[in-house]
């Protein structure tokens, strides 16, 4: 069953809403400027649909990327607190690039073209003198894409196989455990302290990010999306929700934090929520900006956000802690992922195994003495 709506605008401008509906299938709708478009689209479209034709090809022609990117940003990303930033970066991108596109003309080759663009392509804040985003970041944003496509697949139907699947992403050159040595670490909070900010809404606000990164070894995206409500002052806790790996976990506050804390809550954004907004409380802080400069000032080399997270598990495995505690604190999923910390608690280990036997042993080393 078919039938065409006739719609006269405002302007006076005539449109003609075409609807198929066949048993078995969803209704589906499409509008034209021509009675004879619609007539010839219902003509091929009803026919495929009664003889089983796949309706996915319809809806692939039907719905641009831009269409889908709408749906997972009002649907799916407010699920996503955790990373959601950095998803609405590559979500611009890919729409800014090729959201004009229906879904069905979205090929493997087409994403591999503009694979190429984002090498190639001069990022506007270089990072440690890098023009262009590396192999690991443009994997990011293709893993992006492969989310909203799969969730085109799975929530949708509106794609039978995700386009994603055979393009190949770059080998990535694995990322050197860097951690700052002591003398870095001091550099670097004078600097978030000492150098101009014309962005800075309080005192100290970049001191005090850095400083909770170095204390807790939270990742970015974890203090950024701070609340009050999730910091507990009165029993020294902080609670990162909606983590990354999906979990959530709590970690102390030192005794400095907690004072540095409590005085920046009476200069705290009334208009927020969140630890670290702008001025007028509607968006989050890009601490990364921040960060960078505070990099600079203080003459650190090949330093990134999230070497301050391997410092601080670096640092809890030569005070001697295990790779538990590590686990424990930084938040991460499986004990694999901080084995790369193994080597560093050797000393700890040896000390630790060679008390154990001297225990054990103590009464035998006794009578054999």
């Amino acid at each position: 069953m078919h039938d065409i709506q006739k719609r006269q605008k405002k302007n006076g401008e005539i449109s003609y809403t075409a609807r198929i509906r066949v048993k078995g299938y969803p209704p589906i709708t499409a509008t034209f400027s021509k009675k004879s478009s619609a007539v010839l689209w219902i003509q091929k479209y009803e026919s495929d649909m009664k003889e089983g034709k796949n309706l996915q090809t319809v809806e692939a022609k039907k719905h641009t990327v831009s269409d889908l990117i709408e749906r997972f940003e009002q649907k799916e990303l407010p699920k996503r607190i955790a990373n959601a930033p950095n998803l609405k970066n590559h979500l611009n991108w890919w729409n800014k690039n090729i959201g004009t596109y229906a879904l069905n003309l979205v090929t493997p080759a087409l994403i591999t073209e503009f694979k190429e663009k984002l090498e190639s392509e001069q990022i506007k804040k270089p990072r440690n003198g890098n023009l262009y985003r590396s192999p690991a970041t443009v994997n990011r944003y293709l893993a992006t894409l492969s989310t909203l496509f799969s969730y085109a697949c799975k929530e949708y139907g509106w794609l039978d196989e995700n386009p994603m699947h055979k393009v190949r992403k770059n080998k990535e050159v694995p990322n050197k455990d860097r951690y700052l040595t002591e003398d870095e670490i001091e550099r670097l909070l004078n600097a978030c302290k000492t150098f101009n900010l014309r962005y800075e809404n309080y005192n100290n606000e970049t001191y005090l990010f850095v400083l909770i990164a170095l204390s807790t070894g939270a990742r970015y995206s974890e203090i950024r999306t701070l609340r009050w409500e999730n910091v507990d002052l009165k029993n020294k806790q902080f609670y990162f929700l909606n983590t990354k790996n999906g979990e959530n976990r709590g970690v102390p506050i030192t005794d400095l934090l907690c004072d540095l804390l409590k005085e920046f809550r009476k200069v705290r954004n009334i208009n927020s929520d969140y630890l670290f907004t702008t001025k007028d409380g509607k968006k989050l802080i890009d601490m990364h900006t921040r960060f960078y400069k505070a990099i600079e000032v203080a003459k650190i080399k090949n330093c990134r956000f999230h070497d301050l997270r391997h410092t601080v598990a670096s640092y809890i495995a030569m005070n001697g802690g295990s790779l538990l505690d590590i686990a424990q604190i930084t938040g991460h999923k499986t004990m694999q992922m901080v084995k790369r910390y193994s080597h560093l608690t050797q000393k700890h280990t040896a000390n630790l195994l060679q008390s154990t036997t001297d225990i054990m042993l103590k009464r035998t080393n006794k009578n054999n003495g």
